[in-house]
């Protein structure tokens, strides 16, 4: 399967929406409700200008944004990868092209918030240099998800 990497289309909100439903999909009471929850999903190219999405065969199999939360601070945000690309490195190389972009712009930290039930993605974080940081945060959705927050020092 060929992938690219490429900066989010509006097209994609859709493609979008289903990596993440399904991801969600993966965990009990799991729930992505767009229009309550997410609408920025609606027309992501406006929403969110730094995500990238990965493509292949003319679908959305990956995504992973950031923004500058605080000075020398970048928030990793909305890493999804598809079932079909787990386990292949391309979850690594989104978190990698993050660091890059944290870099470019001064960053000296990365941290970003995770669900407490999407323990895979706790594993590659650590990993990859993701420590939790022990701070806790409700979302007040329909899932009544907590997140963990991690953070990793660029050297």
């Amino acid at each position: 399967m060929q992938v690219r990497q490429r900066p989010v289309e509006n097209r994609d909100a859709l493609g979008l929406q289903r990596l993440m439903a399904d991801a969600f999909a993966d965990y009990p009471h799991c729930f992505l409700d767009v229009e309550l929850e997410d609408p920025g999903l609606l027309a992501p190219a406006e929403a969110y200008p730094s995500l990238q999405v990965l493509e292949a065969e003319g679908r959305v199999v990956g995504c992973v944004g950031w923004a500058e939360v605080r000075p020398g601070v970048v928030e990793l945000k909305k890493l999804y990868v598809d079932h079909a690309l787990r386990g292949t490195g391309w979850g690594r190389r989104l978190i990698e092209w993050v660091e890059q972009q944290a870099r470019a712009v001064g960053a000296s930290q990365v941290e970003l918030w995770t669900d407490t039930k999407f323990e895979l993605a706790h594993a590659v974080y650590q990993r990859l240099g993701y420590r939790p940081s022990g701070e806790t945060r409700p979302l007040h959705d329909i899932s009544e998800t907590w997140e963990y927050h991690y953070q990793k020092e660029l050297s």
